[in-house]
Order: C-alpha cells, then sequence, then structure tokens
C-alpha cells in the first residue's frame, strides 16, 4: 500500500544505497561475519586530544546553550578565515565572504533552494557526490550531467555543453578532490573554470571538503585563488574529515557575498547554527593546525599504499588513489557494481558501496574507504583477493 504521507519528492532523491548498505552489514554481523566496514567515509580516528579537551571544556560553559546564530561565532569565522588565508594565501572577510555550516552536506543540500527557482537548470558531476541531485530535487532544479571520464583526466569538458544548458543554467557545481573519483584538479583548470562562469553568467560551487586529503606532495588549490573567482564563485570547506570532527557536523563557505547572504538568509530561517561547543573545538582545530601542521593526508596516504598494494597482490590492480579517502576500483569483467558489491559483503563481511550510487557513469566500479588501521585493510585486501579467485570466469 503506498504511504499517503510520502512527498513526491523524495523519489527523485536519487539512491538510498547507503542505507541499503547498512543493512546488508547487519545482516552479515547477524550471520556471524567479522565486517569491515569501507563503505561510509567517516573517518575512523578522533580528533588530537586537545580539541577534544577543548569540546568538553566548552560544554560546561552554561553561557554556549544559547542559540548560536547561523552566522556562526565571530571566533570561529574570525579563525576560519585565518585559516584560509594561511593554506591558500587569500584573505577572507568573516563578516561577509563566510558562513558557519552544519557540515559542507548542509551547505550543499540547501544551496539550490537559496539561489535557484523551479524549472531552472545546474550543471552537475557525473560520478558524482549524491546530495548534489538531492539538493536540485527538492528544490525543482533539474541536472544537467557532466560526464567525467578516465580519458579526459575526471574534468569536465565545458566546450561540450551546449548553449542553450549554458543560458538556463544558474550554476555549476565542481568537487575536486573528487568523491568518489579521488581526482584532482590544479589552479590552471580552476582559471578556466572561472573565466566560462564568468562567461556565461553562472555561480561556480566547488566543493572542496577533500582540500587536506591529497598525496604525493600535491597540495589542492581553492578556486578563490584565482583572480575575479569572488565575482563568480563560492566554496564549500569541511571539518569533518581534515580534523575528525564528522560528528561533531561543521564546516564553512566562503567566496561571493550575494551568494552567501542568499544562503544565510534561507538557513535562518532553518536553523539557528552549530552548537557553540563544536565551533570552539573546531577553532581549536584550526588554531592547532596553523601552529604545528599535522596533515591528515599522511595517514591516508600510508593507508593508501598499503591497501593498493594488497589488493595489487591479490592480483585486483587498481589504481593508486591521488586523494582523498577513498579508492575507486573498476570492477572485474562480468560484474555490475550492485552485485559486486553485495556478493562481496555476503562472502567476505568487506564493506563497499556500488559506483552507480554515484550516477550512471559509476556503473562497473565500487567506492572503498580508507577508514580502518592499515592492517585491517591488508585483511580487507585478503579477503577480495580470495573472493575474486574463487569467482574467475570460467
Amino acid at each position: 500500500m503506498a504511504n499517503k504521507w510520502r512527498s513526491g519528492r523524495l523519489d527523485k532523491l536519487g539512491s538510498a544505497i547507503f542505507s541499503e548498505v547498512a543493512e546488508w552489514k547487519a545482516e552479515a554481523r547477524r550471520q556471524g561475519a567479522d565486517v569491515i566496514g569501507l563503505d561510509i567515509g567517516s573517518p575512523d580516528r578522533p580528533p588530537a586530544a586537545e580539541v577534544m579537551e577543548t569540546l568538553s571544556a566548552a560544554c560546561l560553559r552554561p553561557e554556549f546553550y544559547r542559540y548560536p546564530g547561523t552566522d556562526g561565532s565571530a571566533k570561529f569565522r574570525e579563525t576560519a578565515a585565518r585559516w584560509f588565508a594561511r593554506r591558500f594565501g587569500v584573505e577572507l572577510d568573516p563578516d561577509r565572504e563566510l558562513l558557519s555550516l552544519m557540515g559542507t552536506q548542509d551547505g550543499l543540500a540547501h544551496l539550490a533552494l537559496a539561489v535557484t527557482n523551479p524549472g531552472d537548470c545546474a550543471l552537475l558531476p557525473d560520478p558524482g557526490y549524491p546530495v548534489y541531485q538531492a539538493g536540485l530535487a527538492v528544490a525543482g532544479v533539474e541536472p544537467v550531467l557532466m560526464p567525467l571520464t578516465e580519458p579526459h583526466g575526471y574534468l569536465p569538458d565545458f566546450d561540450a555543453i551546449p548553449d542553450e544548458v549554458w543560458n538556463k543554467a544558474k550554476f555549476m557545481l565542481l568537487n575536486y578532490p573528487s568523491n568518489p573519483l579521488s581526482a584532482t584538479a590544479d589552479l590552471a583548470f580552476f582559471e578556466k573554470a572561472v573565466d566560462i562562469a564568468r562567461r556565461r553568467n553562472v555561480l561556480l560551487v566547488h566543493d572542496n571538503a577533500y582540500s587536506e586529503m591529497a598525496f604525493d606532495g600535491f597540495r589542492p588549490p581553492s578556486v578563490l585563488e584565482v583572480p575575479g573567482a569572488f565575482d563568480v564563485a563560492v566554496e564549500f570547506h569541511s571539518l569533518s574529515k581534515s580534523f575528525h570532527l564528522a560528528g561533531g557536523r561543521i564546516g564553512f563557505a566562503v567566496g561571493n557575498r550575494d551568494a552567501l547572504d542568499a544562503l544565510r538568509a534561507l538557513k535562518s530561517n532553518i536553523d539557528f547554527g552549530v552548537f557553540l561547543p563544536v565551533q570552539e573545538a573546531a577553532a581549536a582545530a584550526m588554531e592547532r593546525d596553523m601552529a604545528r601542521p599535522e596533515p591528515v593526508s599522511a595517514l591516508y596516504e600510508r593507508r593508501r599504499d598499503r591497501f593498493v598494494r594488497a589488493l595489487r597482490e591479490e592480483g585486483w590492480m587498481i589504481p593508486f588513489p591521488k586523494a582523498t579517502m577513498f579508492v575507486w576500483a573498476p570492477l572485474p569483467a562480468g560484474w555490475t557494481s550492485r552485485a559486486f558489491s553485495r556478493e562481496l559483503l555476503a562472502a567476505t563481511g568487506v564493506a563497499s558501496v556500488p559506483g552507480n550510487a554515484f550516477g550512471s557513469r559509476g556503473e562497473g566500479y565500487v567506492r572503498l574507504a580508507l577508514v580502518e588501521e592499515e592492517e585491517r585493510l591488508e585483511e580487507a585486501a585478503r579477503r577480495i583477493g580470495r573472493f575474486l579467485r574463487e569467482h574467475e570466469p570460467r
């Protein structure tokens, strides 16, 4: 029987595969499996001890139990602006060019409601993070997908987008380093993106949640490093992955004042901001990073190296990701993404996410998250190797 209380919008939100994989894991555990969860990109380590101590102390301050306000505390915004200037060499006005968020997903999910009208369209990456399309579905905005392919370096081909799409598009969303592709983009690419956004009169939205998680010496840039980018661009940053504060739900948006004003106006009617002790902890994390940098990328690069090498030793010749906490793994011939992910978990206890959860061009891949310690990742690789040998084409 149909649920008469269910909005039709929910049917447009895309894949519910993350909930489904959670059910698969629960079933595997009921069957006695030792599950190695490489599905959800949630950091397995806590933040630094002094960050937790700051949070703990702040929770005992009575004045921190008032409504925090949508903008974010002055301390959080000023610290984030200083961190941004140190990291990217870009000065921000913390009052007009920086807005606190309940994680980047909060801002990205609400952005279309704030800057578009029903019937507009927006350009999205394919494959891309599911919340991008979910935000458009709620806002009544049509997604136009930009194919990201390996031969093109997983970068969009702006010249292939028809004039009629550009004329209708309200914004274009990019994500580098990329989830799920683990691809990167250099400043020259962002210069092209800013140029075309200006010429086509679209807002350039950059999800930079993995800015601190690139490997082999590469330091991802901010789109705001491009001269003139503030005229056409906003960028989203997260403390979830970079500082192990995923459960704190805190991030920030920076860039174009008009776009941030629109998002601020929407959010001021929806929420009253991030719990003040969490903002104190986030500020402490950024202060610590500025004083004694210990980039989280080093942890995930070690995990990447050991996991991918172990998988290659087992015969699965997957590429080394350039960034993020994810491995984007092409499947052996004969498998669909969903079948591989489901059967791998049932047979071995190793949980992954089917690639088609991120769009049609994700079919033929699975995403594996580097969210276990190195020994567990190597154990996962051994289990996967046995699975592949047992399921070789005959």
